[in-house]
């Protein structure tokens, strides 16, 4: 018996008993004889709202493999029987570069340098430093242990919190953030979009920081008070580094956009060119498992 899966590229080699319909999440839909057939769903990455819309019209639908880390999303939507997985591991690289990268900009003033690049202009003075700063990294799972793994190698000091402690990890939980702000240099979230991270750093956190803290978000916008966080950077006493932020997108008249000691980009720490070959993999190595009756891994349910 040949199973029908939907796949967002042509190039991963499909196992025999296995036939494949593609869908890479912008082109036209599989016509209806493909789709009322599907049992296995590779979602695009990162293309929007429409291919999880997909999902209802899927009757034969017996596993979905998401290729992001948080699929906190995706859960309402899935019919009961149906195995999700998601792509742990995938982005940990691309995030924890792109993380160093927001801190390397504002511990050592880029912003300001590209400017006067632009202007020509040679204004000179020293700046802030990564190594032997105070790092507090919220959300210690596997992207929170690669970003790690470069603080440590820039020398900074880690202190590594999570949801609950972990005393033989040295991982504190997270209800010792009011104790552990105070002491930091520079806090870092990589959290997902859940009741008990959702607003977890609002006005009252922001002010336990010291001055000049600076504040990264890589994981969901909805972990930081937006108010209190421009409340905050406006007054200049707080700095922040955001890839993700509350509302996404954010407005173009936001006034988060000008604030000087705030750098933002587009949610795009996860999409760098490393990601693509990985989830190519880890997609070929479901389709064999899938193909073999063996359990996926990464299962979230």
């Amino acid at each position: 018996m040949t199973h029908r899966v939907l796949l967002p590229w042509r190039d991963i080699e499909v196992p025999a008993g296995l036939s494949a319909g593609y869908y890479d999440g912008t082109g036209p839909l599989p016509d209806d004889s493909v789709l009322e057939d599907v049992e296995f769903y590779v979602l695009p990455y990162d293309q929007g709202p429409e291919p999880v819309r997909l999902i209802p019209k899927l009757p034969a639908l017996r596993a979905v493999q998401a290729l992001s880390a948080g699929v906190e999303m995706l859960l309402p939507l899935l019919p009961e029987g149906v195995t999700l997985a998601n792509g742990r591991g995938l982005h940990d690289l691309s995030v924890a570069e792109h993380t160093l990268a927001l801190i390397h900009a504002a511990q050592r003033d880029l912003p300001r340098w590209f400017a006067q690049q632009a202007a020509g202009s040679w204004e000179r003075e020293h700046t802030r430093s990564l190594a032997d700063s105070r790092v507090l990294l919220v959300g210690y799972g596997s992207i929170g242990k690669a970003i790690e793994r470069q603080l440590l190698a820039a020398e900074a000091v880690v202190t590594r919190v999570a949801s609950t402690a972990r005393p033989a990890d040295g991982v504190h939980a997270v209800a010792e953030l009011p104790r552990l702000l105070p002491e930091a240099d520079i806090v870092v979230l990589i959290l997902p979009d859940t009741p008990a991270t959702r607003g977890l750093v609002g006005a009252a956190e922001l002010a336990a920081l010291p001055d000049d803290a600076l504040v990264v978000n890589v994981g969901r916008g909805t972990a930081i008070d937006t108010a209190a966080l421009l409340a905050e950077t406006s007054s200049g006493r707080l700095r922040a580094a955001l890839d993700v932020v509350d509302p996404e997108p954010l407005p173009s008249d936001h006034p988060l956009w000008t604030v000087q000691g705030v750098i933002l980009t587009p949610h795009i720490a996860g999409g760098s060119a490393s990601f693509y070959p990985r989830a190519k993999r880890l997609a070929a190595e479901q389709l064999r498992r899938f193909a073999a009756g063996e359990d996926l891994l990464n299962r979230v349910r």
